[in-house]
């Protein structure tokens, strides 16, 4: 919501949010910390921080433990919210009045607090209920060094709490099962129900005992002098051979599986113990048909219990979608709105702050859709001669500015680097995901390294990496972290997989860099030891052809138009981008022809109508994609230009970036810059 009537005295307040006009409306002069006029600077610069974290914090002021607090806490506040705004904190929780004692005690005197998992009963919704939370206090000094408050970051745990002790669901039945199973194999030993059998080194059955007639059927008569190997499944007789040669070359101990024969034709599994002395070889084999069946079954419960635990990572991760395009949604809607006011009240001094933030919220909507199409490997690529060490300097002061100073950044690029061909913007996104990632390995600071190189894979390096043999580049981070161990390694480019707290990484980075790095031909590899750092490299294919152009958003704001009567076919369902893109067209002098679907844009192009350029989205209803009416365009105008325009999944139909000479691709959302740079450049080409 938009914040009334500015006042000066609120200009540290973020321009939207509930709690930001609660701040601004609130009778301060009541409470013991006084009107925001007289507020000091450092409670200025708190509120403001808290405000536009997406973090649950509240801030507890001087003595009274005034609080203030922002959005997300007031989620968390439940029915207690607004009531609690501007409270002192004991009596606004008065069921805790005690626990918050002591936080004020100590915070006050300047020292910390954190609990983790902290119960706590509050009564948020009319009752009390127990509730789980990770706390951690902190004091807040003036300029003098001296405590005036104290910041609360407030993370709720319980439903983890319930969970994990739900699970203890489970784990405490698990375990008296399996003692009690153990107790029942006891027995079953005592009662030599295992078969078991001595044979020579050779494999010949020297003695066997009953239970090989009550478990398999064979009698006594029918075994002895038989070879061992004889009754064993075919598929395993290679492997148990080879176990009964290594106890005839001394090997003390053995465990092995293998299927044995009923004498009714059926198979069963046996785990065998075995042990040599000087003569022979003795074996116990226990049957684990059994435990085969329900492995499969534990391993079918496994998946299933893995598969919910995605799909609520999904459910949380689509909450945080909504949240983000609906604060997105708000500032572009509610810009355009302002814009439309001051244009019908002929104001129009100032205007442009409302068109550049409508703009910045577009663009912060085309990057999140971009993340979450490159997380499910099905954004559309729009790859272009790339040099990977010029991106890379592009980038260098961001990713200084993003780790910190604690953290010594070292950028080695290859001299001669190969040109690579790829999408720029993803990989922008890639090496600065790395980069975080580096960072939060080394929490006290150390060095992170970027490093390219040019590489050529031959038949058994690029095994190793499932590549194709031929020439790469390498785009390679480093750093001085605690590493990761080889099990973490295994899953970490697993989707929603995270060995960060709770709150902090969704587990979704890796997963988008591996399916960025695949689409484009290439590959990542992680290579690290655990408490010595780690290093990830990206593999990209090189490029053959034309050099590295810089982006298009570095040309001129002077768009490029056609002086010649140039005629553009638009085909595109949409009637809004259709309108964009065909005045787009006018206002630069070309001439405009539309078509709303596939079988309407053919139809033209099958006449002798001028077209210098085709721009067609991929998704067209009428029973014709974009690909498929260019390339039947092309039957007719074999040197038509296209450009496609896309903003799902249909890479795989536009040829997973490998497009026919003269076919290009223009993600949504673009800009009006973009487009007319794009069609000039085709047009001109």
């Amino acid at each position: 919501m938009l914040m009334q009537k500015p006042n000066p005295l609120h200009a540290f307040l973020p321009a939207t949010g509930e709690a930001a006009e609660l701040v601004a409306g609130f009778n301060w002069a009541a409470t013991s910390i006084g009107s925001v006029g007289t507020w000091p600077e450092v409670l200025r610069a708190t509120v403001a921080l808290i405000l536009q974290s997406p973090v649950p914090i509240v801030t507890l002021w001087g003595e009274d433990g005034i609080m203030i607090y922002n959005d997300a806490y007031s989620i968390f506040a439940g029915g207690r919210h607004p009531q609690l705004f501007g409270s002192k904190v004991r009596e606004g929780w008065a069921e805790i009045a005690d626990f918050n004692d002591n936080v004020m005690r100590v915070g006050l005197s300047g020292r910390t607090l954190a609990y983790r998992d902290q119960e706590l009963t509050l009564t948020r919704r009319g009752i009390p209920e127990p509730v789980w939370m990770n706390l951690d206090y902190s004091p807040v000094v003036n300029e003098r060094g001296l405590p005036i408050g104290v910041m609360a970051i407030v993370v709720e745990t319980t439903e983890k709490v319930r969970a994990e002790r739900a699970l203890a669901q489970l784990n405490a039945t698990l375990e008296s099962r399996v003692e009690e199973r153990t107790r029942e194999r006891d027995r079953m030993w005592r009662l030599s129900t295992d078969v078991m059998v001595v044979a020579d080194f050779s494999g010949r059955i020297v003695a066997v005992n009953p239970a090989w007639t009550s478990q398999l059927g064979w009698a006594e008569r029918e075994l002895i002098g038989a070879d061992l190997v004889s009754f064993v499944h075919p598929d395993d007789m290679d492997g148990t051979r080879a176990e009964v040669q290594s106890l005839s070359r001394g090997v003390t101990t053995l465990k092995f599986e293998n299927r044995y024969r009923h004498k009714d034709g059926s198979w069963r599994w046996l785990s065998w113990s075995a042990v040599p002395d000087e003569n022979f070889i003795h074996a116990a084999g226990r049957d684990i048909q059994a435990e085969k069946e329900a492995a499969g079954a534990l391993k079918s419960a496994e998946d299933a219990l893995r598969q919910s635990q995605k799909m609520e990572a999904v459910g949380q991760l689509t909450g945080g979608i909504a949240h983000d395009f609906n604060n997105l949604l708000t500032g572009i809607g509610g810009n355009l709105e302002l814009l439309q006011q001051r244009i019908a009240q002929g104001r129009l001094q100032g205007i442009e702050r409302y068109i550049e933030g409508a703009q910045t919220a577009t663009r912060r909507a085309a990057s999140l859709t971009h993340r979450l199409l490159a997380f499910s490997r099905r954004q559309t690529l729009d790859p272009k001669p790339t040099d990977a060490n010029r991106l890379i300097g592009d980038l260098e002061e961001l990713i200084r500015r993003t780790v910190g100073p604690q953290i010594e950044v070292e950028v080695a690029g290859a001299a001669g680097l190969w040109t690579t061909r790829t999408d720029r913007n993803q990989l922008d996104n890639a090496i600065l995901n790395l980069c975080i990632n580096a960072r939060d390995a080394m929490p006290h600071g150390g060095r992170l390294t970027i490093e390219t190189a040019n590489r050529w894979m031959d038949h058994m390096s690029a095994g190793d990496r499932d590549l194709k043999p031929g020439q790469y580049i390498s785009i390679c981070v480093s750093d001085t972290g605690t590493g990761m161990t080889p099990e973490v390694m295994n899953r970490a480019f697993d989707p929603f997989f995270t060995t960060k707290p709770m709150g902090q990484g969704t587990g979704l980075g890796l997963s988008m860099i591996y399916g960025f790095a695949r689409q484009s031909g290439g590959q990542v590899r992680i290579y690290s030891e655990e408490g010595q750092g780690s290093m990830v490299c990206i593999y990209l294919p090189r490029h053959f052809g034309e050099d590295a152009v810089q982006d298009e958003t570095e040309t001129s704001h002077d768009l490029p138009r056609s002086d010649d009567g140039e005629t553009v076919l638009v085909v595109d369902d949409e009637p809004g981008v259709r309108l964009l893109v065909t005045e787009v067209l006018r206002d630069l002098g070309y001439r405009a022809i539309e078509a709303a679907d596939g079988p309407a844009g053919l139809r033209i192009l099958q006449s002798d109508a001028r077209v210098d350029l085709l721009i067609t989205d991929v998704g067209l209803p009428g029973g014709m994609n974009g690909r498929q009416v260019a390339d039947a365009a092309r039957q007719y105008r074999a040197s038509l230009k296209v450009l496609f325009i896309t903003g799902y999944a249909e890479n795989a139909v536009i040829g997973n970036g490998h497009l026919d000479p003269g076919m290009e691709v223009l993600t949504k959302p673009f800009t009006v810059e973009g487009l007319a740079n794009r069609i000039r450049t085709m047009i001109e080409s």
